[in-house]
Parts: structure tokens; C-alpha cells; sequence
């Protein structure tokens, strides 16, 4: 399994962006000024698209320098589908000046990397002009400075509202459900990080360019994430820079280990795929192996663990063949250390690694980190009634 070529464009500057100016320079060498210089740009004006856009599109010039050399282009921002060419214009409503590099940085690395060659000019009043908000020049005007917002905006650490995200993006995961402020909890603190996401189930059924809203709401707030989706219909009409959707079967344990080999590991699972409890369990048993510690797995719609068209039950919620009677072990797993030595409980296989489970109505999250907690001091009485024992030995509770 590989990424498109625009992917592994946009892995190669993401990894780039970090370390120091100089670090960033030689790299970006190896790849190319102009190579770069348009895939920076395409990043830019995609972002640029989310929020308030100017009354019309604005002809912008961006004059980069890198090394001595000037390359300049030219971007419709505020256009359905902002054109990017090599080249200048005459006279254009809005100008963007900066070093190469430190707009890469700027664009894909951590927070702090800056902005401090950035010049920005919008043209200028050729004459006393009209206060009216209809005058053609004053609309023409305003909308320059809209853009220029925009492509700022675009090139910072925004920190988007998923809420807003997901309505923009037409994804169900706020109204359809209410999962976007769980998510926020606890996504927030890897929004600015080196992510690597994948979410199983793209939607949009048997079309190939149809479906996969929730990977452009990732791929907006993960600004420094590659977004890879899973469906079992093929999806490649969906390819895009920082999104990558793969063709498989979830219920395809092998399959996914080798995904999970050929791509991963992950910061973010997110299985949002058919809901059917089999397939739920087994996702997890072949990714979860492959989430980086650290990292987040997350089950959507566990409402389908209690219908039994789904391979749940409402009779039998323990069952450990319904996706929640599967979860729920995971509680067990964290508490690996407190069970008595004579339960004869087997060591599960993600004893080691469950370091937090999390259940909201229809959503868990699952964090994997290092569970080597000790257990209380071997002394602690397991078999017998703490008061009882306290009595027994007042030495221990003086």
C-alpha cells in the first residue's frame, strides 16, 4: 500500500517544517524551490476556502524569495476553485511577500515558527474615493483585505471549532451526533502535532467521489496531519493533498494488519466504519497494535452493540461478541494489576498498552499508553475486610 505522489509530497514538507531554518532549507532543496513553492500554495488556498470569503475572487501575487531568487505566482483567492499559475500580473489588488522557507514553516510546522518576512500590500486608492460599501473600488477593496485575512489565517496555528467544522463539511458528527465536543476533549492537545489519522468508513457508497466529509473536517484541523480513510467501495475520486483513501475490508484482519504495517503507525483510529460488532472487534484487534503510544482509538455509534441486526444484543449487553461487551473488557485491562492472584483472569493481549477508556453515549475512547502502574503494597489485604483488618493490626493505622 503507498501514497499518491502528492502525498508523499505533502508527508515529505510536513516532516521538513520541523528542526531549524537551516534544516528546512537544505531539505527543500533536495525537492525543488518551484515544487515546493506550488504544493505550499495549494495548501494555503485550500484553507483559505473555510470561513467568510471575499464579495469576489482576488487576483493575489505571491513574491517568494529563496536564495537570492524571486519566484513568483499568482492565486485567485475567493474562487470556487482557486487557480495557482507561475508568474506575475500588472497591477494586482493584493501582494504577499515572504521567504520560501520560513512560509513552508510557517504553513506546516509547530507553533512559533512565525511570519517575520511577511509583507503584505493591498493596492492602493488611486484618488479620493467613495465612502458607499456598493462603489465598485470599495468592494474590490474590501474583498482584497478579506483575502489577505483569509491566506494569514491560513498560514497560523488556527484552532478550528469542530462544531463548525463538521457543518461546514456537511459530516454527521455534530447534529446527525453530538460527538464533536468529545472529540475536542480529546484531540485538542495533538491539533498542532504530526498526526497520522485514519478513519474507517468514508461514506458515499458505490461512488468514488462521493463521501468522505469528515476527512476534510480532519485534514482542516489537524493542519499538520495526513489523513488516510478506509472503505470497503473505492474512493480514489477523494484523493487530494493530506488525504489518502485506501480500498479494504474492516472485518479483514490481515488486510489491516498490513495497512497498519505499510502506513502506520497512527495517532488516531477512528472506526466509523460498517457498526457491525464483528467487524468493530476485529478492527480493533488488528489496529490497535498499530496506534503509536500516545495515540487514540476511537469507536463511533456503539448503539448498534444493543440491535441485533447488527451482531449486538439488548438481552445480553455483556456478551462479549457485541462491540460494548468487547469494550467493556478494556476496563478490566486497565485494572489488569488489581485482580487477585487466584482469579485465574488470563493476561489479555492489550493488557500492557490500555492506559484510559472513555464512554460518552454511542462514542469510546480508547487511550494507549504504558499501563505499568503498581498495585497497592503486596501487604494490602486482598481477602479480607479492611476494617476488620485495621482492627486487627492498630500498628498499620496509627
Amino acid at each position: 500500500m503507498n501514497y499518491s505522489d502528492e502525498n508523499v509530497l505533502a508527508g515529505r514538507l510536513i516532516s521538513i517544517a520541523d528542526g531549524t531554518y537551516e534544516d528546512t532549507a537544505a531539505r527543500l532543496g533536495e525537492i525543488g524551490p518551484d515544487t515546493v513553492a506550488v504544493a505550499v500554495l495549494r495548501e494555503i488556498a485550500w484553507r483559505s476556502r473555510f470561513g467568510t470569503q471575499p464579495a469576489q475572487p482576488v487576483t493575489t501575487v505571491f513574491e517568494l524569495s529563496h536564495e537570492g531568487k524571486r519566484l513568483d505566482y499568482v492565486m485567485t483567492v475567493g474562487a470556487q476553485d482557486p487557480s495557482i499559475a507561475a508568474g506575475a500580473v500588472h497591477d494586482p489588488w493584493l501582494v504577499v511577500r515572504q521567504d520560501l522557507v520560513e512560509l513552508v514553516r510557517a504553513v506546516y510546522g509547530p507553533p512559533g515558527a512565525g511570519s517575520a518576512t511577511r509583507g503584505i500590500a493591498i493596492k492602493d486608492e488611486p484618488g479620493p474615493g467613495s465612502f458607499d460599501p456598493a462603489d465598485p473600488w470599495r468592494v474590490a477593496r474590501s474583498a482584497a483585505e478579506l483575502a489577505a485575512h483569509r491566506i494569514v489565517t491560513a498560514c497560523a496555528p488556527t484552532h478550528y471549532d469542530l462544531g463548525e467544522l463538521s457543518l461546514s463539511y456537511g459530516s454527521d458528527k455534530w447534529a446527525g451526533h453530538w460527538y464533536t465536543q468529545h472529540y475536542e476533549r480529546h484531540f485538542a492537545p495533538l491539533r498542532d502535532s504530526r498526526v497520522r489519522v485514519l478513519e474507517v468508513g468514508i461514506g458515499g457508497f458505490q461512488n468514488p467521489s462521493a463521501g468522505g466529509a469528515s476527512l476534510l473536517m480532519w485534514k482542516q484541523y489537524f493542519r499538520r496531519g495526513m489523513v488516510l480513510g478506509l472503505d470497503f467501495f473505492d474512493k480514489s475520486g477523494l484523493v487530494q493533498p493530506r488525504i489518502q483513501p485506501i480500498q479494504g475490508d474492516q472485518a479483514d484482519r490481515e488486510f489491516l494488519d498490513e495497512l497498519g504495517r505499510d502506513l502506520g503507525p497512527f495517532d488516531v483510529v477512528i472506526d466509523d466504519g460498517s457498526h457491525i460488532s464483528g467487524d468493530v472487534i476485529a478492527a480493533f484487534e488488528a489496529l490497535f497494535p498499530h496506534v503509536r503510544p500516545g495515540g487514540l482509538y476511537v469507536v463511533e455509534d456503539t448503539q448498534t452493540s444493543y440491535w441485533s441486526g447488527w451482531g449486538g444484543s439488548s438481552t445480553r449487553p455483556d456478551d462479549l461478541s457485541t462491540s460494548v461487551g468487547y469494550l467493556k473488557t478494556l476496563v478490566d485491562a486497565l485494572h489488569h494489576r488489581e485482580f487477585e492472584k487466584d482469579a485465574a483472569r488470563p493476561a489479555g493481549p492489550h493488557d500492557e498498552w490500555i492506559g484510559g477508556v472513555h464512554f460518552y453515549h454511542n462514542i469510546v475512547f480508547i487511550e494507549k499508553r504504558c499501563n505499568a502502574e503498581q498495585s497497592a503494597a503486596p501487604w494490602v489485604p486482598r481477602h479480607t475486610n479492611p476494617m476488620e483488618w485495621l482492627k486487627q493490626t492498630p500498628e498499620q493505622s496509627a
